[in-house]
């Protein structure tokens, strides 16, 4: 197979092949960059499809094969048709794709499989946006975006469950203008790349850099694209439930909000209500008679959600000042209000509260001559008591807290 491949990779390459930088600081305009491991049933025509697009753009551009530990004869097959490999160790899509983009010499960078899914040969209207001034083109191939999936080319569980419902969350959370948050076949800019400073190895590297993009309000745009059936012969390197959790944990561990805010102001806001109604007398919902038991897990929804709130507000804090998020002016103006002084306050405030509210529960006790109580009576005292004296402690160690992760260091600012 090898060796067919091979001869009929020997066709007139220069006739294709687009002038290939001479010298380091030769300009390049375009370089498009195919993350390989073990590609050799496709890498040929990949190649090829790209340097007849490179040639047809008018640009001085190259190809790069970032090869992540091939066997095949894949590197082989790369420099016999004039494109240049890159090895990279680390294995992982996103290492590969990484290595690849640092090792390109052009201002615009192409990246795109090389299974064959997708055609290179029609790169064109990802070159026309770059040239008007984007930082960022995504290809769609989803019907909705006005993209096309041949038959065959996306299995169904990626087409109208996984890729649907990370795009929709993805959208949702970071607000994202991008229809097919996992196309493979995308360009940006060499500067733009840079601005997104991407860190993740895997698969997820794909959502790292659309959410990159957009929290550092980069130019976005989309085109339609076809998916074809890929050429190979073997299995893809994809995990769909594996990889697909591992994007959906960058989007959460990146989203703050979604991951702590909200879950725990919902609860924080079930609690209260709860506990205020369940304060004032049992209560009848349908067949069911809610009492004291129900107030102990309404005042314990509201410690949780108090403690996921302040892990937002901490991981908010600790991303941005490490460099995962940028700055949040919004939230900036929001901490000038929320200072250790105000925690300490408001702590007291609780501390205080629970504290009468014991006393209250003790002078109960008191007039029934430290003897046994109606537990129904006295605990609707003494859980909203504990409850305040926990909140206040936790507001008070929590403010703390705060005011230390918000300590300017040298060089780090969390605003």
């Amino acid at each position: 197979m090898r060796q067919t491949l091979r001869e009929d990779c020997e066709w007139n390459v220069a006739r294709v092949a687009p002038r290939q930088p001479k010298i380091a600081n030769e300009v390049v305009h375009l370089t498009i960059v195919m993350p390989c491991l073990n590609e050799a049933e496709t890498l040929g025509v990949c190649i090829k499809k790209a340097m007849a697009s490179i040639r047809k753009s008018g640009l001085n551009g190259e190809v790069v094969i970032a090869d992540n530990g091939s066997t095949d004869g894949s590197i082989e097959i790369a420099e016999e048709l004039g494109a240049r490999v890159v090895e990279i160790e680390e294995k992982g899509y996103g290492n590969a794709l990484g290595g690849g983009i640092e090792a390109a010499r052009g201002r615009w960078i192409i990246i795109g499989d090389s299974d064959d899914s997708y055609d290179f040969a029609t790169l064109e209207p990802f070159i026309e946006k770059l040239n008007e001034g984007c930082d960022l083109v995504m290809g769609c191939r989803m019907p909705y975006g006005g993209g096309t999936i041949s038959p065959g080319a996306m299995p169904w569980k990626h087409r109208w469950i996984g890729n649907p419902a990370l795009s929709f969350i993805g959208r949702l959370f970071f607000s994202c203008p991008v229809t097919d948050f996992h196309c493979g076949l995308r360009a940006f800019t060499r500067d733009a790349f840079q601005k997104m400073e991407l860190r993740t190895t895997g698969m997820e590297f794909a959502s790292e850099m659309v959410i990159k993009a957009t929290l550092k309000q980069l130019q976005i745009a989309q085109v339609p694209i076809t998916l074809h059936k890929d050429g190979r012969s073997r299995p893809p390197h994809l995990r769909s439930w594996r990889d697909g959790w591992r994007h959906l944990r960058f989007m959460l561990l990146y989203s703050p909000r979604w991951l702590f805010l909200y879950p725990g102001l919902c609860l924080m806001a079930f609690g209260i209500l709860a506990g205020a109604w369940l304060s004032l007398g049992p209560q009848k919902v349908g067949p069911l008679v809610l009492d004291v038991h129900s107030l102990l897990y309404a005042a314990l929804a509201v410690l949780i959600g108090f403690e996921t709130v302040s892990f937002a507000v901490f991981t908010k804090i600790f991303a941005i000042s490490s460099g995962l998020l940028p700055s949040d002016q919004r939230f900036r103006r929001w901490f000038d209000y929320v200072t250790l002084e105000t925690g300490l306050v408001v702590g007291a405030l609780l501390l205080v509260a629970g504290l009468a509210g014991s006393f209250y529960a003790v002078q109960l006790w008191k007039g029934a001559s430290f003897g046994p109580l109606e537990p129904r009576h006295v605990l609707r005292v003494i859980i909203p008591s504990i409850t305040s004296l926990a909140l206040g402690a936790q507001v008070v160690l929590s403010s703390f807290f705060l005011s230390v992760l918000g300590l300017r260091r040298q060089g780090q600012k969390f605003e």
